[in-house]
């Protein structure tokens, strides 16, 4: 059994992330990681004639530079697992559609990366794959367009509001190696506390991101001081501060080892108001400043927790509330 307490799987036979890529828009690429991002692109558009095609073209060139990071074909990878925010899921589709790959559609929402990553981890350390791709993408003028305004509108945000991080990630699991390997995946139960802002994502998600750090605290065996950084999604400023706070109630202290991906990949000059959010949040700052940090001993083990709102534009409409999930992945240096 690989399973050990509530939600947590054990990955005896320790998978790693052999190589990984992250993509990035104009605006990301002017943050405080930009030197941790494989490619920044000049304008929104990538050169294609719409923003969802800039996305999808962005996910195809983040997994092909993964690949080509590594010592692999793109025939030998044997399973592509990938997720958006778009209705049905089509950049990821599309762009599966050009890299011929066995495909698995997945969606999360923002979580998806974390939710690709750890579906990975199981395929590789069951033995039924050796290599497997988690792919990930967002684009804030096509998220904005799909969830909330047209785009050339211009309406003004509250500043509860976060901004969809335009870029893709990509991570290549295999077989155990030296150097930053999965070793623990704890899924998340979809919570729901009621919030239905849509332009306050971050109070809607961090209940489920407190609620699965503690279960992979209680199934771990592990705490606070077992890691070098506890790294949230896309909590965004609001919604990291209510998860020290919730977290702080069920007896862990987080302090100084935690953050949050949409909080690091601004800065307070680029009014992004709460922060960063979208499926690519969490994944270029994990395939970027995260893996690079742990190739370089920087830190030994980080905890990433990928969160979503599971919303859409009818179930907004229609007044229900938002959940969120959250599924936590641990990175970790290892040494064989």
């Amino acid at each position: 059994m690989k399973k050990i307490g509530q939600q947590t799987l054990v990955f005896s036979n320790t998978p790693a992330v052999i190589s990984a890529a992250a993509i990035v828009g104009p605006k990301e690429g002017q943050g405080p990681l930009k030197t941790n991002f494989d490619l920044v692109l000049e304008d929104s558009l990538f050169g294609e004639r719409t923003w969802e095609k800039a996305e999808c073209k962005m996910l195809q060139e983040s997994v092909t530079s993964a690949v080509n990071k590594s010592d692999l074909k793109i025939e030998e990878i044997d399973f592509l697992l990938a997720g958006d925010l778009l209705n049905q899921t089509i950049s990821a589709n599309f762009a599966a559609r050009q890299l011929a790959i066995p495909f698995l559609g997945l969606y999360g929402a923002c979580s998806t990366f974390t939710e690709s990553l750890l579906l990975a981890a199981v395929l590789v350390d069951g033995t039924y794959a050796m290599h497997v791709m988690a792919a990930v993408s967002s684009h804030h003028d096509a998220a904005e367009r799909q969830f909330r305004f047209p785009t050339e509108l211009g309406n003004q945000r509250p500043p509860t509001a976060q901004w969809t991080v335009t870029g893709a990630g990509a991570a290549l699991v295999g077989p155990k190696q030296d150097g930053p390997c999965i070793t623990y995946a704890t899924i998340g139960k979809v919570i729901d506390l009621g919030v239905k802002d849509s332009h306050d994502m971050g109070s809607a998600m961090a209940p489920a991101a407190a609620d699965t750090l503690a279960v992979h605290f209680k199934d771990t065996g592990r705490s606070v001081d077992d890691y070098d950084l506890i790294l949230t999604g896309d909590l965004g400023g609001l919604g990291k501060s209510l998860m020290q706070q919730l977290t702080e109630r069920q007896g862990y202290k987080l302090g100084d080892k935690y953050s949050d991906c949409g909080v690091l990949i601004y800065d307070s000059t680029q009014d992004t108001h709460a922060g960063g959010s979208g499926c690519a949040c969490a994944a270029v700052v994990t395939c970027g400043y995260v893996l690079d940090s742990i190739r370089l001993k920087k830190f030994q083990r980080v905890l990433i927790i990928g969160t979503g709102a599971l919303l859409s534009p009818t179930s907004i409409q229609q007044g229900e509330s938002i959940p969120g999930i959250a599924h936590a992945v641990s990175l970790e240096n290892v040494t064989f």
